[in-house]
């Protein structure tokens, strides 16, 4: 990647990659339940294993809509120290947990630690990001993610038995407490500082910090920038609440809005495709989902991991080269024809191996486009003011 060297601070590298860690537990959490199900308190039915697995899911939603408000109200990072302690307390919870129940309780505080970050990191590397640098920053909130998954894969092999599947999940905790040792790396988001205040010489500090000027010109530059959406959205405000109507909340305004409605909509219908497609089938039950295809199921998912990363990989070089859209359509038609593949294959009609091979494709596909665009998208299309409520 050509990039110009001033725009890649240390600062930046250093707040990316700490913020980046709740994609990567959260990626964890995702797969860390597929190796140690025969352990974790055997005798077990099917279902309340699911109940186990899909109490992730339950807490995702609360969290993604209390993000909103904590970003907006604490700062960009204040909202992630938040989500931090969460994931330290979740990950306590169900290392210690003395019954199923239990495991099932502190996944749901996962959860909602877990759906807290898919708003918050895409938000706040949005908003730190050079402009050149956007799309390979905002496609990092994803490559942690997979990451996440495939250590989780790897850990498995080390501590999915009677007696490790305990560590498997303090192992949550203890990248969390890390990630807190880190945070004073972690730089306020100068777009939420200046949003409030536009004179913050807290903001122009970071700005500094961050795009490594030497300047003051250079900075009230970035910071004009900054500034330039924001006051002409208060032109657009200021005309249309010209009859005297009061300040809406930024919620209802969005829908309200004709223009901002039709991006709404379309960020909607890219996160209903990214859940929909499938792809969680193969991150929360992939052990089942080799079972009986290969002889150790946890190779298979280990396989799609290292896959993963690789394709996440490429989307990273991809990204500010091709345009979103013309990713998203490959990424799509892509994974449609695999899915047909897959099916056909379990079906009998194609051996085994195919079907596998047609899961790597499937999981290729979908992380050059379907996977990473929607999470950073948001940052990109929305003014200031609805970057958060937005991405909740």
């Amino acid at each position: 990647l050509e990039v110009d060297a001033i725009t890649v601070t240390t600062p930046l590298i250093f707040a990316v990659l700490i913020a980046s860690m709740l994609m990567f537990n959260m990626g964890y959490n995702i797969s860390v339940m597929n190796a140690p199900e025969p352990f974790v308190f055997p005798g077990h039915s099917t279902s309340a294993w699911s109940m186990a697995v899909a109490a992730f899911c339950v807490g995702g939603p609360l969290g993604a809509v209390l993000a909103g408000q904590w970003a907006d109200q604490r700062g960009r990072r204040g909202a992630l120290m938040i989500t931090t302690w969460l994931f330290i307390f979740g990950g306590l919870v169900q290392a210690l947990a003395p019954s199923l129940n239990i495991v099932i309780v502190a996944r749901a505080i996962i959860g909602v630690a877990s759906g807290a970050s898919t708003v918050l990191v895409p938000i706040y590397l949005g908003e730190l990001a050079p402009p050149n640098l956007r799309g390979v920053l905002g496609t990092m909130t994803q490559f942690a993610l997979v990451i996440g998954i495939l250590v989780a894969d790897l850990v498995g092999f080390v501590l999915a038995n009677p007696t490790g599947w305990r560590y498997m999940f303090f192992l949550t905790s203890a990248m969390a407490f890390f990630q807190l040792l880190l945070t004073p790396f972690l730089l306020e988001s100068p777009r939420w500082l200046l949003g409030r205040n536009a004179n913050s010489n807290k903001a122009r500090f970071i700005i500094k910090k961050l795009r490594g000027f030497r300047y003051d010109e250079e900075v009230e530059t970035e910071v004009e920038h900054y500034l330039g959406a924001s006051k002409s959205q208060s032109c657009n405000d200021s005309n249309d609440n010209s009859g005297g109507s009061s300040a809406k909340n930024p919620m209802l305004e969005m829908f309200q809005d004709k223009k901002v409605r039709l991006l709404v909509i379309s960020t909607l219908v890219l996160q209903v495709a990214n859940q929909f497609s499938g792809i969680n089938a193969v991150f929360y039950y992939s052990g089942l989902f080799f079972d009986g295809v290969i002889e150790n199921p946890l190779v298979g998912t280990t396989l799609m991991g290292a896959i993963n990363v690789l394709a996440t990989y490429v989307a990273l070089l991809l990204m500010d080269k091709c345009g979103r859209r013309t990713l998203i359509m490959w990424s799509s038609a892509g994974m449609f024809v695999s899915c047909i593949v897959i099916v056909i294959a379990l079906n009998g009609y194609f051996s085994d191996m195919v079907a596998l091979g047609a899961v790597a494709s499937y999981v290729c596909f979908f992380e050059i486009g379907l996977g990473p665009i929607p999470w950073l998208i948001v940052a990109e299309m929305f003014e200031g003011k609805y970057v958060a409520p937005a991405m909740s």
